[in-house]
């Protein structure tokens, strides 16, 4: 068998084993967001900040929320980094976006965020300030979903099918989770280019 087709092979498997009942409930926290005026909090770090900058394009767009990544400006997140510290980028950020109960923060991370192994503690910084005002809590994860994980109101965790390819597809499946949900018949808004244009 040749890598592309074991990738594959492995991607099929999660799918197979992919919490589909998690996915529901996490549409309908949205459908919430959504119909109480509230925005969304992309959170991740390395390639998964990158997700979070094309699934705020997809839900402002398609879906019709409000929707931003802290990782989208670099000049605030490299002050905040400078001046007060890793850690507490995004929890800084929040505050001063004035993070509230109709907001929910949607996080996009392999790990979820582990303090005591000092991973992702900015994540981990950022979901116990949402706590504190309320805001819900979701994500898409992989390994055991980390901290992420134990505060969700909903988090979808991408099964792990061969632990040396735990990032890669913790990482694609981000992308096609948040795909299903803005195409998700309770969520999307707008039509798609491509779509509307072979109508």
């Amino acid at each position: 068998m040749s890598y592309a087709e074991q990738h594959l092979n492995e991607a099929l498997e999660i799918i197979r084993n992919m919490d589909v009942t998690a996915i529901e409930k996490m549409a309908d926290l949205l459908v919430t967001i959504k119909a109480e005026g509230g925005r969304i909090f992309f959170l991740g770090v390395g390639g998964s900040a990158g997700n979070c900058s094309h699934a705020v394009n997809d839900f402002r767009k398609i879906v019709g929320i409000e929707s931003y990544a802290p990782t989208d400006n670099v000049s605030e997140l490299t002050a905040r980094t400078n001046d007060e510290g890793w850690a507490t980028i995004f929890a800084g950020w929040l505050q001063t976006s004035r993070l509230s109960a109709k907001d929910a923060l949607f996080i996009l991370s392999v790990g979820g965020g582990n303090q005591e192994k000092n991973i992702s503690p900015n994540l981990v910084e950022a979901l116990k300030y949402a706590k504190t005002v309320g805001a819900k809590v979701t994500g898409v994860v992989g390994r055991d979903g980390g901290y992420t994980a134990q505060v969700a109101d909903v988090c979808v965790i991408v099964p792990t099918v061969n632990p040396d390819n735990i990032t890669p597809h913790s990482e694609a499946f981000q992308a096609l989770i948040w795909h299903l949900l803005v195409s998700h018949p309770k969520l999307k808004s707008n039509e798609t280019k491509w779509e509307s244009a072979v109508k």
